[in-house]
């Protein structure tokens, strides 16, 4: 992928403070931008849930920037008012197409709780004020688009479109829904990252090919009529009938997610009424390092769209502002997540000078504190493909790299990653690099050398280390696509080790999951009786969140696991869960109802109590959480002036 000279103004002019955002380098976002710039008519109109943030962790930012450098003329609609469809017309028709995407989050999961209940905030909004966006807003926006313009094509993409592509399980609504492609009247979807398909799609428009003609391009989704013109494909059962059997549910379900690999992926057909189809092209084949650095070295301004200024700015800005997207895919396979089906199993990284020469104007921002916040993606510490076999033939279909065990093939190795880690703390200007994306500790043990436990110990943790062993039933943690839970154990106790060698006092936090399929009230109770033990209540615990397109919503949905079709037990009810989240948290007083209607249904009274060993005392009785358990001395109770963020914002403050 190479990107010809754009042809519109330079973004690298000098910045002056009375200068306008399109002569500071930002993309139009009204009439005035576009006269200033000598565009009459653009070709490409992005219409987004989000603000308008031009950074290269925000997908529009990329997409845009990628079709600009490529030559093409984009304006951006953020967050338009979905109550006047007079608003999406603020920029005039353009000559290509509408592009459209929820934002760099689903909707239905920025709007709302596990429990179903409405946010209180939005992270992608100005102020993070809520109500700026429409719930399915993939939906919404095509359609306002389509009672403005008929015929002009529509492209959607991003998340919510991505993970939407096929037939689905909606949590929101309890039902299956057809393909978003069909709901919401768009001509195709891009799916997943979108770089390769979107500057496909965009030549081939421009070359004068119809948009219903555009049935063959890699990470897309199409309709069509008759298979007639379709190349080999799988023919996935009919939505109908789909409907009515949630078994052909998930058996299509494990079609689809046995076809998500770039190499070894099929077309995917799948039928609804009236003749009607929706095809699945193979995704994209994933980026070159040489790609990847070109992509991400593209003229973004960093920051918000100065119009944001007066509310305060976008809150989710400011996660990601002083740290570095080193990779993305994950071939970790966890149920829960939705990557497979998005970023893929292969892993693409940035090349250190990519990294360093960011890094570099990162510091020179006038509020950089020394802090790199973290250096990383979906698994920080995936810097390659799990196999050499990858590179050329794809990921293995039916098997996964870590799950159960680590695969034999696997590579796991650490040295590149410590190179770079290494060359970012030598910055000057640089205090400390931190490691917040997360790393697979079962990862971390399959590497025979243990230099980068010892890095990341030494210079990369700041008191506590958080690690996701989402919960210690094996029976769970099957389901979950996790190791077992001696893998953790043994990872902790490394991990004390290694701080014990060093003279560190610093701790692991895992993170743990609630009422996952395969959950029930006894391995519930089982969590429980392990956070006593090591004297620990989380302040946070995730609570299994049903979001399409990943094998665990299939389970809770299906009661079936699709990788073996055998049944699995699902806590449904928004109670049940409830009580399986409070068992964890057990020792807030809010949630004592909820932790003895728990414990008496699982048959455990004997946890309600004044013994050592109870979770709950009777009523009455005061709790005396020192003598609740013994604490291990690897983990403890994470206080709020330890955390990470308060460390950073204390030292800022000082």
């Amino acid at each position: 992928m190479s990107f010809r000279q754009n042809t519109v103004k330079s973004a690298y002019e000098t910045e002056t403070a009375d200068r306008s955002a399109v002569s500071r380098g930002f993309l139009p976002v009204c009439r005035e931008d576009m006269e200033e710039l000598g565009i009459a008519q653009l070709d490409f109109v992005y219409v987004i849930g989000d603000a308008y943030v031009d950074h290269p962790s925000f997908g529009p930012a990329i997409i845009s920037r990628v079709l600009q450098a490529r030559g093409y003329t984009v304006g951006i609609i953020p967050q338009p008012d979905f109550r006047d469809a007079d608003s999406i017309t603020v920029l005039g028709e353009p000559k290509l197409g509408f592009l459209v995407s929820a934002g760099n989050m689903d909707s239905m999961v920025n709007h709302y709780t596990a429990a179903r209940k409405r946010r209180s905030t939005d992270s992608y909004t100005p102020g993070g004020e809520t109500g700026r966006r429409p719930d399915r807003a993939v939906i919404v926006y095509c359609n306002l688009i389509r009672q403005r313009y008929k015929k002009t094509p529509v492209i959607a993409g991003g998340i919510e479109a991505s993970l939407r592509r096929l037939a689905h399980y909606d949590y929101w609504s309890d039902s299956l829904r057809r393909s978003v492609l069909l709901e919401s009247g768009a001509d195709l979807i891009s799916y997943g990252m979108g770089e390769r398909s979107v500057t496909a799609i965009a030549e081939a428009l421009e070359a004068g090919i119809p948009i219903q003609e555009l049935t063959y391009l890699p990470g897309t989704v199409c309709k069509v009529r008759s298979l007639s013109r379709i190349g080999d494909y799988v023919l996935l059962p009919e939505y109908e009938e789909l409907l009515k059997d949630r078994k052909k549910y998930a058996e299509s379900f494990y079609i689809q997610y046995c076809n998500t690999d770039p190499f070894s992926g099929k077309r995917l057909a799948e039928p609804y009424s009236r003749n009607c189809y929706v095809v699945q092209n193979p995704a994209e084949k994933p980026l070159s390092q040489e790609e990847m650095d070109e992509i991400y070295g593209l003229p973004y301004r960093r920051t918000w769209h100065p119009m944001y200024d007066r509310a305060g700015g976008i809150p989710a800005f400011s996660e990601v502002k002083f740290s570095l997207v080193s990779n993305r895919g994950c071939f970790g396979g966890c149920s829960f997540c939705a990557l497979t089906f998005h970023q893929g199993r292969i892993v693409q990284t940035r090349s250190h000078a990519s990294l360093l020469a960011e890094a570099e104007r990162m510091t020179e921002e006038p509020d950089f504190k020394g802090y790199i916040h973290d250096v990383g993606g979906p698994t920080a510490d995936f810097r390659g493909p799990s196999c050499e076999k990858q590179r050329t033939k794809g990921v293995c279909p039916e098997r996964q790299c870590l799950f159960p065990k680590p695969c034999k093939n696997l590579k796991a190795d650490h040295r590149d990653y410590i190179r770079l880690l290494r060359k970012l703390r030598a910055l000057p200007k640089v205090k400390k690099v931190f490691i917040r994306s997360g790393i697979r500790f079962d990862y971390v043990l399959a590497d025979p050398d243990s230099h980068f436990l010892e890095e990341l110990c030494r210079y990369h943790v700041s008191g506590q280390l958080k690690v996701a062993p989402e919960h210690v039933s094996d029976t769970v943690l099957s389901y979950l696509g996790k190791p077992k839970h001696a893998v953790y154990e043994e990872f902790s106790a490394q991990y004390r080790k290694m701080n014990e060698r060093l003279g560190r006092k610093q701790y692991l936090v895992p993170y743990l999951m609630s009422s996952h399929p395969g959950s029930t009230m006894k391995e519930a109770v089982k969590l429980a009786e392990y956070c006593r033990d090591l004297g620990y209540m989380p302040e946070q615990v995730q609570d299994f969140y049903p979001t399409p397109s990943t094998i665990s919503t299939c389970m809770y949905y299906t009661g079936l696991d699709p990788r073996t079709m055998k049944p699995v037990y699902v806590p449904v009810s928004l109670h049940e869960k409830e009580m399986q989240r409070a068992l964890i948290q057990y020792q807030n007083p809010k949630n004592r109802a909820l932790v003895e209607e728990a414990l008496k249904l699982a048959g455990r009274e004997d946890l309600i109590g004044c013994g050592p060993g109870c979770l709950l005392r009777p009523a009455g009785k005061k709790e005396h959480p020192e003598k609740n358990g013994n604490r291990k001395a690897d983990v403890s109770k994470p206080r709020k002036k330890k955390t990470i963020r308060n460390v950073h914002r204390k030292k800022q403050e000082r």
